[in-house]
């Protein structure tokens, strides 16, 4: 009796979980993975075809060749522009989750006449849309670079300071709403040992905070690698990102004798390889991440 009552209950909680019966649920996910991988498909397939097929319309390639794999490091420049990418992303996401790391325990622990007004700007900041800010940015970058006597515009160090700048504020909060859920009492047993903030912060929040650190991390590296507004604005043709890169290659084959479409689509698919591995390693951290803290 006992046991058709569970199985009974088991049923009806699945029954009230479920949220569309399951064969338009298996249609619904179909329709997805097909919008989804339907342009994937199509890049793999032209980046194994020949241009003049990719030019012609050709979904299933005519031929199957590896040539496009091969030219694009000397044709696009692909290689320059990825350590580009990698160097800036790398710092960028580095610094933001150090950096972040610190200021998320302040934020978070102590309590000062400004703390509200701080974090909500960060999340103000999070609404700005970043055609409104290229402007200012250039103009400060610019007058900065005039009066220290040094190249601003252009270089890959200015570049990393523009997307720091819009990348810590996320970091921040994420960070600060992971470390609000943790326990209280293991920083107050730290402290009556003699620990001081910063070894409660090295030693204690540190560990614990390890999965929304990479968070965090991971974030400011997508944003960094994915961005295109500030890269083309602020970086010079020996310090293109990849992102960049590509897009100036595609707008320099719109009207030509012969586009070199499928290059273009091997180029965008090992561009996008470093992303997908990344996002593919840190799946769980990320889902764990941006889940754990939001309930206290």
């Amino acid at each position: 009796m006992m046991a058709l009552s569970a199985r009974s209950v088991s049923t009806g909680s699945s029954a009230v979980t479920r949220l569309m019966p399951r064969p338009l649920l298996v249609v619904l996910t179909a329709v997805l993975l097909l919008i989804t991988g339907l342009p994937i498909l199509y890049m793999l397939f032209a980046s194994v075809n020949s241009d003049a097929g990719v030019a012609a319309g050709q979904f299933w390639p005519s031929e199957f060749s590896l040539d496009s794999y091969l030219r694009i490091w000397s044709t696009i420049n692909l290689g320059s522009y990825l350590v580009n990418s990698f160097l800036v992303g790398l710092a960028v996401s580095v610094a933001s989750a150090t950096l972040a790391t610190g200021a998320a325990y302040v934020l978070a622990r102590f309590h000062f006449g400004a703390r509200t007004t701080i974090l909500r700007s960060l999340v103000a900041v999070q609404g700005l849309p970043g055609t409104l800010m290229v402007l200012p940015v250039f103009v400060v970058f610019s007058s900065l670079g005039q009066a220290l006597g040094i190249a601003v515009i252009g270089s890959l160090w200015g570049l990393f300071l523009a997307q720091l700048s819009f990348a810590l504020p996320l970091s921040i909060w994420i960070l600060a709403t992971y470390i609000r859920g943790l326990p209280i009492e293991l920083e107050e047993a730290a402290r009556t040992d003699g620990a001081n903030n910063f070894q409660v912060l090295l030693r204690i929040v540190l560990p614990l905070s390890w999965p929304a650190i990479i968070v965090a991390a991971v974030l400011a590296l997508l944003h960094s690698w994915n961005d295109v507004l500030f890269a083309s604005v602020l970086t010079s043709p020996q310090t293109r990102t990849v992102a960049v890169g590509l897009q100036t290659f595609a707008a320099s084959q719109e009207g030509g004798p012969l586009p070199l479409y499928s290059q273009l689509m091997a180029a965008s698919l090992v561009a996008a390889l470093p992303v997908a591995i990344l996002y593919l390693t840190f799946q769980r951290y990320l889902v764990g991440g941006m889940t754990a803290g939001a309930v206290k």
